[in-house]
């Protein structure tokens, strides 16, 4: 058996450094060091005075939900991960052997932030870094949104029933507190519609509806630079129309807001206007008549603008692969608020390349 060097861990890591480190790079890119103010608020920690284990530096505790955000692992995975992987000790800044964050140390953390708002504040700081570095919101916006799965819930009719009625958990299972514990009553169902392919002789088919569970996000993204401005948690059964108006920011240089036909009603196109916005929103066909062809052309020239919002939730979904596995809206609001940060990070590295290279 070969016996490992004395410099061979100091070799190996200078390894990956030149194979590319992505974390090196989100390190270098990324300013973490401007979050603190935000956390240590936010955290609110002792001055050590009454003795007890210090915690971890908020600043790395961050840097371990970025993680996690970015590969959507577990807590209990992420405890196993941090000590496994080098690159990821480096990124941490933790020494080889020394003590890491378990699964309880991040699920508290996070609970904090969440309880406190925090990670909306740190959001929004991320965006004025974005802004302080050039990334201007502008050439207007871009609104959708997407259905963040959850595990399935199986309910009778009658429990089904209570949970529309909005009884928590521990009302619908007062004897039942363990069952109550692992019931989700905030997500919902909805139906997740899909464009038919025709058939072999061009007949248009009907869409084809999937039942499905979860949370919606709801994002509205930077024409120019791809980058979430904005987003917004609620369960899956909340219409998308509802949501303009909480995700259309009011500091985009263009007027311009792009969106499909979900988002076009009366009310939120007097909203747009009052705003100073211009509608870019897909025209509905009109019922039981063929779409007028100045229309469809328009909406065809707007789906080629609005398609890229649909490459923020391919990379969210696929790569990320991001899925709400906690209990109640407030903590999906975290992962996915966390999601959202972390693509914007991701982002950022893209564009730093595009014009290191360009």
């Amino acid at each position: 058996m070969r016996q490992a060097g004395l410099f061979g861990l100091s070799d190996h890591m200078k390894r990956l450094s030149a194979d590319g480190d992505p974390l090196e790079v989100l390190e270098r890119v990324v300013d973490f060091e401007a979050f603190r103010p935000t956390l240590v608020a936010a955290l609110a920690y002792s001055d050590g005075t009454k003795g007890g284990r210090p915690p971890y530096d908020p600043v790395v505790m961050l840097k371990v939900l970025v993680l996690a955000a970015q590969n959507n692992v577990s807590d209990a995975r992420m405890e196993w991960l941090i000590r496994d992987r080098l690159s990821w000790l480096r990124f941490l800044g933790f020494d080889l052997g020394a003590a890491t964050p378990d699964a309880n140390t991040i699920r508290m953390f996070r609970e904090r932030l969440t309880a406190t708002g925090a990670l909306d504040t740190v959001f929004a700081d991320f965006d004025r870094q974005l802004k302080a570095r050039g990334y201007l919101p502008m050439g207007g916006q871009i609104v959708d949104a997407t259905l963040v799965a959850a595990p399935k819930q199986r309910n009778t009719e009658a429990e089904k029933a209570a949970v529309k009625e909005g009884k928590s958990a521990a009302e619908i299972w007062p004897d039942e507190p363990a069952k109550a514990r692992q019931k989700d009553t905030d997500a919902r169902w909805t139906l997740k519609f899909a464009k038919a392919r025709p058939t072999a002789d061009g007949k248009p088919q009907p869409d084809i509806a999937t039942p499905s569970f979860g949370y919606k996000s709801s994002i509205s993204i930077c024409r120019s630079s791809g980058f979430i401005r904005k987003g917004k948690v609620t369960n899956g059964a909340c219409y998308d129309g509802r949501m303009l108006r909480d995700v259309v920011t009011g500091d985009n240089t263009a007027s311009d807001v792009w969106a499909d036909t979900a988002y076009r009603s009366q009310s939120n196109e007097r909203w747009l206007k009052a705003q100073g916005r211009v509608s870019r929103i897909h025209r509905r066909k009109p019922k039981g008549r063929p779409m007028p062809e100045n229309v469809r052309r328009g909406n065809a020239t707007k789906s080629k603008v609005r398609a890229r919002v649909e490459h923020v939730f391919a990379h969210q979904k696929a790569k990320m692969g991001l899925f709400i596995r906690t209990i109640g809206i407030a903590r999906a609001e975290a992962k996915i608020t966390l999601a959202n940060l972390a693509f914007n990070m991701h982002q950022l590295i893209f564009h730093e390349r595009r014009a290191a290279t360009g």
